[in-house]
């Protein structure tokens, strides 16, 4: 049995520390707390403008991790530098143009082919795992797998807003495209907008899931519960939806 295994994003301690400058909170401990308290790996995606993790940030906690480093990013020559210094676990490419807010899209994977391949061969070289970020169109995911990739990362923001409206249906597309992406020989991640109330009936229903990627809803949760109960909190989900719990209480 598939155990899928949480990889905190730690991306908003580091805004809330750059919004008074200083170092409080401080990144490095927490990425370290996070593994601490139960978390099997961290999540990191700097952006050009460093308005959240910062190169610097990566450099530091990169020695540190003892679970699983995750650097996700958009594949510009800044980025693949930083991969190749560091040489994470995993290297997530998001589609990302500079000033976005957040990742709002998955990759045109055959639009973009010959770029994929090329960076994915690059990244290969530092020994990093290599996932690709993209929604539920099986010719995207196809690509991936063309392109090289050993990962997709399925974008869940659709089943997090259809959820609260019809899980059985938000689910469906996940649940498919993790049937192609295992048939091609791709692993599966996920991540964005999963929460406390969402996370146990994915896990359930998709299959082959082996990581999930959570950040801002786990980061505001622990605002109230605390980090290393949060933390607890997310794995219990987890561990519910490996016991065939689904939706049940």
């Amino acid at each position: 049995m598939i155990q899928t295994k949480l990889s905190v994003n730690i991306n908003k301690i580091a805004t809330l520390r750059n919004a008074r400058g200083g170092n409080i909170p401080n990144v490095l401990q927490a990425a370290i707390d996070c593994q601490r308290f139960g978390a099997q790996g961290i999540t990191v995606h700097p952006r050009p403008d460093e308005r959240h993790i910062r190169y610097s940030d990566v450099r530091e906690i990169a020695p540190i991790i003892t679970t699983e480093f995750n650097i996700e990013g958009y594949p510009s020559e800044q980025f693949l530098s930083l991969i190749e210094e560091v040489k994470p676990h995993q290297v997530t490419l998001v589609p990302d143009p500079p000033g976005v807010l957040t990742s709002n899209a998955g990759w045109d994977t055959y639009a973009h082919l010959d770029f994929l391949k090329q960076v994915i061969e690059r990244i290969k070289k530092t020994g990093a795992r290599v996932s690709l970020f993209v929604e539920t169109n099986e010719e995207d995911i196809k690509g991936a797998a063309e392109a090289g990739s050993d990962r997709i990362e399925l974008y869940t923001e659709e089943y997090a807003r259809g959820f609260v409206r019809n899980p059985e249906n938000a689910v469906a597309p996940y649940a498919v495209c993790a049937e192609i992406a295992h048939s091609l020989g791709l692993g599966v991640n996920a991540g964005h907008d999963l929460n406390l109330e969402n996370l146990r009936y994915f896990v359930a229903e998709v299959p082959y899931l082996l990581e999930v990627s959570i950040g801002h809803a786990l980061i505001s949760d622990a605002l109230y519960y605390g980090l290393e109960n949060t933390i607890q909190m997310y794995l219990r989900q987890i561990a519910l939806a490996a016991e065939g719990n689904g939706l049940s209480q």
